[in-house]
């Protein structure tokens, strides 16, 4: 193309556009929509494309020179290898091909003569074509070429063909040296990706010579790798392995990598993906056309279920995995011209071939050899079509399902037969039912997901079924809060970050949903059965919570992690309350960089007991007060009854910093408590008492250390060193809380988890609300009746000049908008203040 020029309209030419040809030809274009955008557009990728082009050109021309005559390069290769395989090995998996594997390696067929001559009689008739249609992407889409793909497109075509039909060729020519810097930086890269295409390398068509080679297995592993690289949403699915190979077979390597990527991610969108929604989108799309266009079947079988679970490999591999080999190719010729419409219409002719005996089926394993018979017998030519099980054999594995034998069919018979009887299936048909059927079968994959996960965290926590149900919906619609209307840099690295790392310790439910720090701030604040007093308390506790959760590398914190802290805030007895307590005030989850004045502040005296100062009931005369040392045995023996229960590992010892950031835990739980004196006055009692525990604790590690240091021995200074530090551990300072009965009665307390899931509920969609936005301000709105008030007072305020209708709707001018925005700013701001509107 040497240029594209707007013409005068005319009425016999509406809106021309004309597009001139370096090859002395121009093409005229009537009645276009949007012509002056379109030409625009076209010109501005001609420059850009012209550009490429005069830069590259030079780079060409030189390296043609001095290339070699072989059919590939090479890029690097590691010549520290001592044996001369890896080397060889290291230079294959560095080398490009430049041809396709077909012209090194040709699977012998019987009547190879005869496909010889047949492919000539292809290639003349597709030569004649270009001669009169043109070559390349400027050729004429005529109903002859839809004959001629219908035929098979001969091999020394194929790849070309697939190019033009796809639009390939445009982004390869777009993207010089793209594929090649692919391949660099993806070699040596070791990932989930990575892991699985190497196990999948050898069962890629591996019948065929290419693929019996180490040259076409190390295209295969560059191709996949390189697109891994390029998309890791997609990365590598199962089905891609077969659909590349057949690629690499007809087209250049570089040219098979532009054909996966633009099936991968135009022709067959969402297809190639962990959940395969694009594939199972079209599965429902064929059921619905399998009532619509084969009603007789439909009405036969009820449950149409079976036949799409069927067909959902022809989709997945485009016939490759059921057809014989070249007949399948036949199909993937049809494929790139026409796009998916011509899957749908070859299996509803399949189906419709098929359905007297699919309509007298009595199971599904029979309607499924009914139909693996009929594919497997589709030959490319009639003499070609060999049964691929012997008579005998093929005779007696049929007499049972009474499924007819020898039935030979010719595929381009049947490719003409479906585009004839199920021509008028457009593709704006396709694209209508993908997107009713789209949105159930994501709400379907969704509830599947949810009971998976239900299922699998039900059985480890004591929380009921509904409200574990709620939980669920919380956390994601948390997920999707974050990711929608949040930080969307945070919340993308942290869905990336979700499927990084990809351990086997979690299931692939386990990894869907998962709650970065933020996130879970959110739902702590929200679900926390125990208020904190101040809001700067409640993040460092959130903060804590999550360190705690999420100690595997991800740094995320799944739906089974957050329902079994929950379950133990809520569900669990007071021992297992406490251990969750004192875990969060010892390390990992209390980390050196707090910045609070509690944790530098002077260590407490031990020498007297604490007391609030409160007023407290003074005990009668009568009533003796317990002396310490009393308190001190009734420990000791509950230290050894816990002994004898406590069967898990045994938690750290706790430092005194640490032991006055759990004292001020307990003591920020009891706000607005109806027993807050009591529980004040007993928490005051308990931190004395632990803290003459661990006074006197430490007075006898002091007494043995000097003992131990006056001894006369051989071990060094260091090793004379004892730890002398204040410590106290997990069943003392739970002994001590048990002496206390308004301490045990509050945490014995059951928490109404019903009511602060609802509570939850309301509280998360009012935060939703306010991160709603308006004109990119940091204000948030709280309701569209209130943006629909201020619209209507400014325009009742406004002169007339300052607005006018069109087609009904009022348009407002710059000032008048700026005046809406400062009345937004202001009422904003008395909401986020607290006042009344």
């Amino acid at each position: 193309v040497l240029s594209i020029e707007k013409a005068e309209s005319t009425s016999p030419l509406p809106n021309p556009v004309i597009v001139s040809m370096r090859t002395k030809k121009a093409f005229q274009l009537i009645d276009l929509l949007e012509r002056d955008e379109l030409v625009e557009s076209m010109n501005s990728r001609l420059r850009a494309l012209q550009w490429k082009h005069s830069v590259f050109r030079n780079k060409k021309d030189s390296r043609r020179s001095v290339t070699s005559p072989t059919p590939y390069y090479t890029f690097y290769y590691d010549t520290g290898f001592s044996d001369e395989e890896k080397v060889e090995e290291q230079v294959l998996r560095n080398t490009v091909n430049s041809e396709a594997l077909m012209t090194a390696f040709h699977q012998s067929q019987p009547g190879n003569n005869e496909n010889k001559s047949t492919e000539l009689v292809k290639e003349r008739l597709w030569e004649d074509h270009f001669t009169e249609f043109g070559r390349g992407v400027h050729m004429f889409r005529t109903e002859k070429i839809q004959r001629l793909v219908a035929m098979g497109i001969p091999e020394s075509l194929r790849g070309e063909l697939w190019m033009t039909f796809s639009d390939a060729c445009s982004e390869l020519e777009s993207h010089q040296g793209y594929y090649a810097s692919l391949v660099q930086k993806s070699m040596g890269h070791s990932n989930l990706a990575t892991d699985e295409i190497e196990r999948d390398l050898h069962r890629s068509l591996p019948d065929h010579p290419a693929f019996q080679n180490p040259t076409g297995i190390a295209a295969l592993r560059r191709v996949l790798t390189a697109y891994a690289h390029r998309n890791p949403k997609i990365g590598y699915c199962q089905s891609m392995n077969i659909l590349t190979s057949v690629l690499l077979l007809y087209a250049k390597e570089e040219e098979a990598f532009w054909l996966l990527v633009a099936v991968c991610e135009r022709m067959l969108p969402d297809y190639f993906n962990r959940r395969v929604i694009g594939a199972q989108v079209d599965q429902s799309v064929f059921e619905e056309l399998i009532r619509e266009r084969l009603p007789e079947l439909a009405e036969q079988v009820p449950d149409l279920s079976t036949l799409s679970s069927v067909s959902l490999s022809w989709f997945l591999t485009l016939f490759l995995s059921v057809l014989p080999f070249q007949s399948a190719v036949c199909v993937v010729d049809c494929f790139f011209f026409q796009g998916i419409k011509i899957i749908f219409q070859l299996g509803l002719a399949v189906l419709d071939a098929n359905s007297a005996q699919l309509s007298a089926c009595t199971d599904d394993g029979q309607a499924l050899m009914i139909l693996t018979s009929f594919l497997e017998q589709v030959g490319n030519t009639e003499s070609a079509c060999v049964p691929s099980t012997p008579p005998a054999a093929e005779e007696n594995s049929c007499s049972d399902t009474d499924i007819p034998t020898g039935r030979h069919t010719n595929i381009t018979d049947l490719i003409n037969e479906a585009l004839g009887k199920f021509r008028d299936l457009t593709v704006q048909q396709i694209e209508r039912l993908r997107c009713l059927h789209r949105v159930r079968v994501l709400q379907a994959h969704e509830d599947t997901i949810k009971d998976n996960t239900l299922r699998l965290v039900s059985s480890d926590v004591s929380i009921s079924p509904e409200n574990l149900d709620d939980l669920y919906d919380l956390f994601k619609t948390e997920h999707f809060i974050t990711l929608y209307w949040g930080d969307s840099s945070s919340a993308a690295a942290a869905e990336a970050a979700a499927w990084q790392h990809t351990d086997s310790g979690h299931s692939f439910v386990e990894r869907l949903y998962r709650l970065d720090r933020p996130q879970f701030k959110s739902l702590f604040g929200l679900l926390a059965p125990w208020s904190s007093g101040s809001s700067q308390h409640t993040d460092i506790l959130a903060n804590r919570t999550f360190i705690l959760l999420a100690q595997d590398r991800d740094n995320l914190v799944t739906f089974k992690e957050f329902a079994s802290w929950l379950d133990t805030l809520y569900c669990e007895d007071l021992n297992e309350k406490i251990r969750l307590l004192y875990r969060l005030h010892i390390p990992p989850a209390l980390t050196e960089s707090e910045d609070e004045p509690s944790l530098t502040s002077p260590l407490l005296s031990t020498n007297r007991p604490l007391y609030v100062n409160k007023e407290t009931p003074v005990p009668d005369s009568g009533e003796e007060v317990k002396d310490y040392q009393e308190q001190l045995k009734q420990m000791l023996q509950d230290l050894v009854k816990e002994k004898e229960k406590d069967v898990d590992k045994p938690l750290p010892l706790m430092n005194q910093r640490e032991f006055i950031q759990f004292c001020k835990t307990l003591y920020s739980m009891f706000h607005g408590e109806p027993e807050e004196n009591d529980l004040f006055q007993a928490i005051a009692k308990v931190t004395s008492l632990v803290l003459q525990i661990g006074e006197a604790g430490h007075r006898e590690q002091t007494k043995a250390s000097e003992e131990k240091a006056a001894q006369p021995t051989q071990a060094s200074d260091g090793a004379l060193a004892a730890d002398d530090e204040w410590t106290v551990s997990y069943a003392q300072i739970l002994a001590s809380l048990l002496t206390e009965q308004a301490l045990v009665n509050f945490f014995e307390k059951p928490a109404d988890l019903l009511a602060k899931i609802a509570q939850a509920k309301q509280n998360q969609y009012q935060q939703r609300a306010g991160l709603l936005m308006l004109g990119g301000t940091s204000l948030p709105f709280p309701d569209d009746c209130l943006i629909r008030t201020f619209y209507q007072q400014t325009l009742q305020t406004a002169p007339r000049t300052d607005f006018t209708s069109r087609k009904g709707v009022k348009v407002i001018s710059p000032r008048l908008y700026s005046i809406f925005l400062r009345k937004r700013h202001t009422v904003g701001a008395a909401l986020k203040h607290g006042s009344s509107v």
